[in-house]
């Protein structure tokens, strides 16, 4: 869907007709779209289609009619199968208006329609452009906050019993997180773009918006990859964890074989065809089964002591001093 917005003085106002400085914001675009902004409005079609890549990477280019820069952006569906994933969203400078295409509409882009950026203009390009810039820092800030948020509640539940919807949940965490991961690190390397080329001009004041926002991003960075090892660390003690409950239940089951071997070695002996003593005893069955009865629960006794004697520390109490340990390093 296109819808082209104009700039007044209480915030931006929908209009129908394409006047100077005005906002083309395309989301959710259709191929009617891509026909539409090729053709009214100039776009090369490689563009378009690089821009509806979701794998595109973060870059700036110069065109003769207009500028094109590509950042990565953080968007949230619940129905997907990774929640939080990043697109790539195009904005095509114009000298007397302003494009953005994106495949899906996101808090970066939502945030300029709700007056949430202090001195959001659409005439000065450089300066939407370093709007949008800092959104998307924000915005993987506070996507990076949600993942750890995310991922201390899955972790207390895992605390309680290990269960695979909630590794899955992990994983799908920790496909988030390199999404992030990789966007940022993108996004970093047009940011130190910008501050070198000569494609976008940036005043003294706008200059020092752009550092600031290449620090956001930078810290953007250093949250990922510090969640990422957190993550990664959790992965690998939960990874422990399951080995060792296993051993416990491999353990147990070893105990009852054990103890379920004896009677059938005693029932055995007297089942073969040879003479043997008490045959001829009308109480002789019960005799078996008294001393194999008895033979279990001796058997049984002596291997749980000698368990408990030999014990090694059981994995599930110590869960949370696994974690701990992993989120100090």
């Amino acid at each position: 869907m296109i819808t082209i917005r104009t700039q007044e003085e209480y915030g931006l106002k929908e209009s129908r007709l394409v006047t100077r400085d005005c906002w083309i914001d395309a989301r959710n675009v259709t191929k009617e779209d891509i026909t539409r902004l090729e053709t009214e409005f100039g776009i090369d079609g490689e563009l378009l289609n690089d821009i509806m890549d979701a794998d595109e990477q973060a870059r700036i280019e110069k065109e003769d009619e207009y500028v094109a820069i590509i950042i990565r952006i953080p968007v949230y569906d619940e129905a997907y199968e990774v929640a939080y994933y990043t697109l790539p969203l195009g904005i095509i400078l114009f000298p007397d208006k302003v494009v953005t295409v994106c495949q899906r509409s996101g808090d970066v882009l939502d945030s300029l329609l709700r007056n949430r950026i202090r001195g959001f203009t659409i005439k000065n390009r450089t300066l939407f452009v370093l709007n949008l810039l800092s959104r998307a820092a924000f915005t993987f800030l506070k996507t990076l906050k949600e993942l750890n948020k995310h991922t201390n509640v899955i972790e207390r539940e895992l605390q309680k019993s290990v269960k695979n919807n909630e590794l899955i949940q992990l994983l799908s965490v920790q496909k988030s997180l390199v999404y992030v991961t990789t966007s940022v690190k993108t996004n970093e390397l047009l940011l130190e773009k910008l501050q070198k080329t000569s494609i976008l001009r940036f005043k003294g004041e706008e200059r020092e918006i752009l550092e600031d926002v290449a620090t956001e991003n930078k810290q953007a960075i250093e949250m990922a990859n510090i969640y990422s090892s957190i993550l990664t660390g959790t992965m690998d003690a939960f990874a422990s964890v399951i080995s060792n409950n296993l051993n416990i239940v491999m353990k147990r089951l070893t105990i009852v074989s054990i103890v379920l071997m004896i009677p059938t070695l005693i029932t055995s002996f007297f089942g073969m065809n040879v003479e043997l003593p008490f045959q001829e005893s009308a109480s002789a069955a019960l005799g078996i089964f008294g001393i194999s009865l008895l033979a279990s629960v001796l058997g049984a006794v002596i291997l749980t002591t000698e368990i408990k004697r030999r014990k090694r520390s059981r994995v599930l109490p110590y869960t949370q001093a696994l974690f701990t340990a992993v989120h100090k390093v």
